[in-house]
């Protein structure tokens, strides 16, 4: 909240009257799995600390091996590995040494959703210290083994109306199909993303294109083909209740090349992947063509369209290869919007159909290219802030320096984009906040009237996003 006590008043104001809405979590990365089975959780560590790149990420930044912290080296030759690095392995003492480490949280916005995790859900002593360790550690593990602690009581404690998991097209969608099945009410829809058969420098590409064909029974080593199994996935997808697509691409970059050029690249593509060769160029190329086919698909389907470019997936080499992605090793950096984007909205962006939602890792788009465009396309909306600046300061920065020109009514609210379960109504309640302050500090300076920030609070926490997403 503002620091100003008049300026904290009306944004108090504000807040009090959202606070309780329903969370609406369009796009994340939990496990289906979880709310299939409604098996308890594990131990603290395999629930709060290994699976969170956050955390992981801040202790081998100040020198703990990842194998200190519980994690395992995935089978690779010794050679490529490296030597194994010594270090506590049992649950309770990988707890002690994240106590012992706490500090280093200070002031970072996992320390604000770590701190609620603790104190409100499991009702334990913060913060978190080498002192009570051992007694937050039985609390928790005591606590998990209750019904109430469940992943399907949770969800309904936590008051998530609808929360999306992502999943790519290999997947056969049981859990979704399993959640259904139980009679539960609880939401969970999916989201498709097709990088592991879109991006051909995936791992395994070759592999994946033969599943898919597989999956759909179609010819997956044509052009023609390949885009009918894509188009037979997602309508797949969307009956399980899917209502979004989502890509994670190196770039923004689009494409819009002729029938026969496409095919054409598909084609080298293809024989590339098969042969085992490196696709170079090439995979750029199609990247950029597959998400102006993604667009097109998208005005047949109905389904929303997600890009998220920016990241450097993987930077640190030697460790992506001892334990593999999403351990921490991603980096921002930056990303062009306006040329990268022109092919796709000069072909899709004027259709009124399209719902194209673009985030970024690069914060100095925010005022320069993206709040000009999606203040300009009917078809581009503008994702919150994410990823690494999900914070306090990059929530008041998005607002800052896209509502000048996009407004509020062209961005979607608020999403988490998680795996941490617990932490879910934190980063909503954070957003909300700081969507408040700076909702408050409008009407302060008679910027905007306070009934009508009121309503705008109201669309940011719940109806747009709703909206956007279609849900």
């Amino acid at each position: 909240m503002p620091a100003d006590p008049g300026t904290r008043a009306i944004a108090r104001r504000l807040y009090n009257s959202i606070r309780a809405l329903p969370i609406i979590s369009p796009h994340g990365h939990t496990d289906p799995r979880w709310f299939a089975d409604d098996a308890p959780f594990g131990d603290p560590v395999s629930l709060l600390l290994t699976p969170d790149h956050y955390i992981t990420r801040m202790l081998y930044s100040q020198g703990l091996s990842l194998e200190e912290l519980g994690l395992v080296p995935q089978a690779v030759p010794p050679a490529i590995r490296g030597g194994e690095a010594p270090g506590p392995r049992t649950p309770r003492e990988v707890w002690r040494l994240f106590a012992a480490h706490y500090h280093l949280f200070r002031g970072t916005p996992s320390r604000l959703w770590l701190d609620w995790v603790l104190s409100e859900v499991f009702e334990s002593e913060i913060p978190l210290a080498p002192a009570n360790a051992d007694r937050t550690y039985d609390r928790i593990h005591e606590r998990l083994a209750r019904p109430a602690f469940r992943p399907r009581a949770l969800f309904e404690r936590f008051g998530i109306e609808v929360l999306a998991t992502t999943e790519s097209p290999l997947d056969d969608l049981a859990a979704h199909a399993a959640i259904r099945a139980s009679g539960w009410h609880g939401r969970i829809v999916s989201a498709y993303r097709p990088d592991p058969v879109m991006d051909p420098e995936t791992p395994g590409f070759a592999d994946h294109l033969a599943r898919l064909a597989e999956i759909t029974g179609e010819d997956t080593g044509s052009w023609a083909g390949y885009l009918a199994a894509h188009r037979k996935r997602r309508a797949f997808f969307a009956q399980m209740g899917a209502t979004s697509t989502d890509h994670g691409h190196p770039t923004a970059r689009t494409a819009d090349l002729s029938d026969r050029e496409a095919q054409a690249l598909f084609e080298r593509i293809v024989r590339g992947a098969r042969r085992g060769e490196a696709p170079g160029a090439d995979a750029e190329a199609f990247r950029a063509q597959m998400l102006t086919e993604m667009a097109r698909m998208s005005l047949d389907d109905g389904l929303v369209m997600q890009i998220h470019p920016g990241a450097w997936r993987n930077h640190n080499l030697p460790l992506h290869r001892r334990f593999g992605p999403n351990i921490g090793g991603d980096i921002p950096m930056a990303t062009d919007y306006v040329g990268a984007l022109r092919p796709l909205l000069n072909r899709f962006g004027n259709e009124r159909a399209l719902t194209l939602i673009v985030f970024t890792l690069d914060e100095s788009a925010y005022s320069r290219e993206l709040a000009p465009l999606a203040g300009h396309y009917p078809a581009l909306r503008l994702g919150p802030a994410w990823w690494f600046h999900d914070s306090p300061e990059g929530l008041m920065r998005f607002r800052e320096q896209t509502t000048e020109t996009a407004g509020f009514y062209n961005t979607v609210g608020f999403n988490d984009d998680t795996r941490a379960f617990f932490s879910i109504p934190a980063r909503h309640d954070a957003a909300r906040r700081i969507d408040c302050a700076f909702l408050a500090r409008l009407i302060a300076e008679h910027r905007l009237p306070e009934d009508e920030a009121a309503q705008v609070a109201h669309d940011l926490a719940y109806t747009l996003p709703k909206q956007a997403y279609k849900l």
